[in-house]
């Protein structure tokens, strides 16, 4: 069994979501046999070793400090151990390749996707650049930045307007569990989104909403998709309220999908999978658009909500593999694939 350094809460506006989910990642890697080192980062930035009987877990304790580039990790004077880092972080400076260039550059194995992988999954502009040039079909967008918005935006109102229709979604390019999101219904919604959704990013994105299902695929490596998945949504689009919050949505699987459509929508998973270049697990979004028949990549995530209720262990769950199955089964994956690394040449 594997030494596992859980790294969780981070310096982005999904930290509390990272909280919860590493205790259920905690539990989970706790019941296969593995030691769990729990590290929190709190919203500076400093890391700390966590107390794991908080429910969930705070980012708070004796100071850790992890030395580069040997990659020692330490509290204090003493020098903790581990095999593999399992980073349940969300959003900029954890999800977006940050970290995962930390631990690149200190030699240590690591749940997830890479630097590269992390970075493009986690710009929405990139991303679907990168799938539309793939040939998979992707929602119709505008990509934005505020130099733009600041010199003419009336400008940008009328291109959305004309190009785009309304109603549109603003979103910051490089945020997640809806944070910035907004619908806008006419040019004063949609002054009022884009101004809200800089405050998060530099590049915003704007897109035309689409009439259809909400469909998630759980990817593994080696192109393995689980079972799709439906968000069903009583609010007008999946916030992060509606996520989090409340019960304004719900997550069913399998999705209300024909065999051939869920076919074909794994299929897309796994290519998009393949496309950005990830590695370890993602879930893959799409919407299937019930007037063309046909289904549009909205988002990749390469570290979903982890909590044992979030929708990516569900799909897993449906398709065979138990929770603490599936944790252990990363663990084991990201010690193969950092093996695997070390054998090619430098030179």
């Amino acid at each position: 069994m594997a030494r596992v350094l859980l790294l969780f809460g981070g310096r982005s506006s999904e930290h509390e979501v990272s909280c919860a989910s590493a205790v259920s990642v905690h539990d989970a890697l706790d019941e296969g046999g593995h030691r769990v080192i729990p590290v929190g980062i709190d919203r500076k930035g400093d890391w700390f070793l966590a107390d794991p009987t908080f429910r969930p877990l705070r980012a708070e304790g004796r100071s850790v400090e992890m030395t580069v580039p040997n990659g020692l990790l330490r509290v204090a004077n003493h020098e903790v151990e581990f095999d593999v880092v399992f980073p349940v972080l969300h959003g900029p400076s954890g999800e977006d390749g940050t970290v995962q260039g930390l631990l690149e550059v200190c030699n240590v194995a690591y749940v997830g996707a890479g630097v590269l992988g992390s970075a493009l999954a986690m710009d929405k502009d990139l991303a679907k650049r990168v799938v539309q040039a793939s040939g998979i079909e992707t929602t119709t967008w505008i990509r934005l930045y505020r130099s733009r918005w600041d010199s003419d935006p009336d400008g940008v109102v009328e291109q959305v307007a004309s190009s785009l229709h309304y109603p549109v979604f603003v979103k910051p390019a490089a945020q997640g569990s809806s944070v910035g999101i907004a619908k806008a219904e006419g040019d004063e919604d949609l002054k009022s989104a884009i101004d809200v959704a800089f405050r998060y990013d530099t590049k915003v994105i704007v897109e035309r909403a689409v009439v259809g299902q909400e469909i998630e695929v759980a990817v593994l490596d080696g192109q393995r998709a689980s079972i799709p998945g439906e968000v069903i949504v009583e609010a007008e689009f999946y916030t992060y309220d509606a996520k989090y919050a409340d019960d304004s949505s719900r997550f069913e699987v399998p999705a209300q999908l024909s065999q051939s459509a869920g076919s074909i929508v794994r299929g897309l998973a796994e290519r998009v999978f393949l496309e950005l270049g990830l590695s370890g697990l993602a879930r893959i979004d799409f919407f299937y658009d019930t007037a063309k028949k046909s289904f549009l990549f909205n988002e990749a995530n390469t570290m979903p909500g982890f909590t044992s209720i979030s929708g990516f262990p569900k799909m897993w769950l449906a398709s065979g593999m138990t929770y603490a199955e599936l944790c252990s089964a990363l663990v084991d994956a990201a010690v193969v694939r950092h093996e695997e690394r070390g054998r090619l040449s430098i030179r």
